[in-house]
């Protein structure tokens, strides 16, 4: 009974699931999920079918027919969570079973109405990435199993909305200030892509396939900040093909989201942290419009080929920006990629098998492994084998790999084959296998190449101050390019640009890290405010680590005073940087 995800109980030779139909009561107090979801099976099945969960109440399992089918709850494993075992009588067609999450369930934050940006009602949101969709429901919770979702309907109270990566299909009273809403999801999904959020939530309409949602505070912020998101679409159908998922809606989420942004289809989760006010950091926004071709459309089969989801994705971004704002803008961003995947090489110094793209994670979690490897690395990969294809012939072949995995989930030798097939002899020319077996970077992989760049990293090798005014892309890759700041330099960098103050917290994380190590005391108190201000662990794990390496003890009051806000997943990370017994 051969298992092809290392992080799910799913069986190959078992029935896998085709759809779901889930109905689910939101209650705020008790923080549970409690309802029914059911499974539809490809094939009918009979015998032992695997699912996974995590925290779980099962209350009872019946078959499609009303049947009541035995089932065993395995004790949990530290990563995987507990195996739900079903027995299928013959020619069982799917399963329905009734359950409860955890009020710990490691998919969901609920958050008080103190937390939100409105400050009156309550709000949940659901991550499932990388395998937390377990803890939500129970089904086979990995990539290779994509499923569609005949129906999902969460019962809520009649103030506040549901929101669910799906088309919404209505709403239905429910009695007792409460009301039901309803969605479907007609196209195949991995389950990770299974999200939804209530809160008091409002639209801004940005153009006839897509709207913004938030909490009212910050509505028309966001609705300004993403308002050239058709364009961006735009440029993205002419060179990855049609968008397959009808809308493109965004949910700003509240500050503890842990993410930039996770790429639902039909509703993109975003970080309040890239309304900077200028549009500087609507890239998130396109690297999760990418996803709509590299990830959703065409998926990683499991947690060991992640980087052809973001590898990929990262590689769709930038030409989405090139398309928009032109070569050196592009460039500009790649080098800040390149400047962050050597923090993440240095921080797997000791780990250097997490550094291959193809991996064998069997026995780790894939939460404690993520890093920018897949994503940069990936990248080069991608741009090296662009490099010698010629654009056009590399063009012609993402188009044609995009259509021949349409809906489906691949592995690694997937993409060499489809690659050699159309491109022969490319990824040997490439040196592909070096970037996919072998860890570390390549010494010949592509660099970032602008004018306006190698200008950045000459003022910046030097610790001289620019002398004209800088974009909020350019300042970030000359704050990236600072060797070693001396405290005079960082000092007058913030009387010239008010960094310290910046309303974009990309611009004041990197300037906090430079104080941090030029080991000013005002690092400190900037590294407590962006503590307290954000979930995000792009900007928590680099300040925390930072933190940690000068003061644990200051860390470590510093994660006691914010930890309430985070979520799960980047609470679990954080605490190992801190201290791993620190509850």
């Amino acid at each position: 009974m051969p298992r092809l995800d290392p992080h799910s109980y799913a069986d190959s030779d078992q029935p896998q699931t085709k759809s779901i139909e889930l109905s689910l009561e939101v209650d705020f107090v008790s923080r549970v999920l409690e309802g029914e979801v059911a499974l539809r099976f490809h094939q009918p099945g009979t015998g032992p079918i695997d699912l996974d969960t995590r925290g779980l109440r099962i209350d009872s399992v019946r078959s499609a027919s009303g049947a009541t089918l035995p089932f065993a709850l395995s004790p949990p494993e530290p990563i995987l969570g507990s195996r739900l075992r079903i027995d299928l009588p013959p020619a069982t067609s799917g399963a329905r079973i009734r359950y409860a999450t955890s009020p710990e369930a490691s998919a969901l934050q609920w958050l008080a109405p103190a937390q939100t940006a409105d400050g009156a009602q309550p709000f949940l949101y659901s991550q499932c990435q990388p395998i937390h969709a377990r803890s939500l429901l129970p089904l086979q919770d990995t990539p290779r199993i994509r499923v569609t979702v005949k129906s999902a309907r969460f019962t809520v109270p009649v103030r506040l909305r549901t929101l669910m990566a799906a088309a919404a299909k209505g709403r239905e009273p429910a009695g007792e200030g409460r009301a039901t809403d309803v969605f479907e999801m007609p196209q195949p999904i991995p389950p990770y892509l299974l999200a939804f959020a209530v809160g008091d939530l409002v639209p801004r309409q940005l153009s006839p396939r897509s709207a913004v949602w938030s909490e009212r505070a910050v509505a028309d912020a966001a609705a300004e900040e993403f308002a050239g998101v058709e364009r961006m679409i735009g440029a993205a159908e002419r060179l990855f093909g049609p968008y397959e998922w009808d809308r493109f809606d965004i949910l700003v989420m509240p500050p503890s989201f842990p993410y930039g942004g996770m790429e639902n289809p039909r509703l993109t989760f975003v970080t309040p942290s890239i309304i900077a006010g200028d549009k500087s950091l609507v890239n998130v926004l396109a690297h999760e419009l990418a996803h709509a071709w590299t990830g959703n459309l065409v998926t990683n089969a499991s947690a060991n080929d992640f980087w052809l989801n973001e590898g990929f994705t990262v590689y769709a971004e930038r030409r989405i920006l090139e398309a928009l704002e032109g070569r050196e803008m592009a460039e500009l961003h790649a080098a800040v990629g390149a400047h962050d995947l050597a923090v993440a090489l240095e921080r797997f110094e000791d780990q250097p098998q997490l550094t291959r793209l193809r991996n064998d994670l069997a026995g780790v979690d894939p939460d404690q492994a993520y890093s920018t490897v897949p994503y940069e690395k990936g990248f080069l990969l991608l741009r090296r084998l662009e490099e010698l294809a010629g654009r056009e012939a590399w063009d012609g072949f993402l188009r044609w790999y995009l259509e021949k995995f349409r809906f489906r989930s691949i592995v690694t030798q997937d993409f060499l084959e489809a690659l050699e097939a159309r491109l022969p002899g490319l990824a040997a020319r490439a040196g592909a296998l070096r970037f996919i077996d072998e860890p570390g970077v390549p010494e010949d992989a592509p660099r970032p190449q602008s004018a306006r760049l190698r200008e950045l990293q000459e003022l910046a090798s030097r610790q001289k101050l620019p002398e004209q005014r800088l974009n909020p892309t350019e300042l970030l890759v000359y704050l990236k390019s600072l060797p070693a700041p001396e405290r005079d330099t960082v000092r007058a960098l913030d009387g010239l640009f008010g960094l310290s103050e910046r309303r974009s917290l990309e611009l004041r994380h990197s300037f906090v890290l430079l104080q941090l190590r030029a080991g000013m005391s005002e690092g400190i108190e900037g590294a407590r405010r962006i503590a307290r201000e954000t979930g995000r662990m792009k900007y928590l794990r680099p300040i925390f680590s930072e933190l940690a390496r000068t003061g644990r003890e200051t860390a470590q009051r510093i994660y006691r005073e914010s930890r309430h806000a985070y979520h799960p997943i980047a609470r679990a990370v954080i605490e190992g940087l801190v201290d791993d017994r620190l509850t």
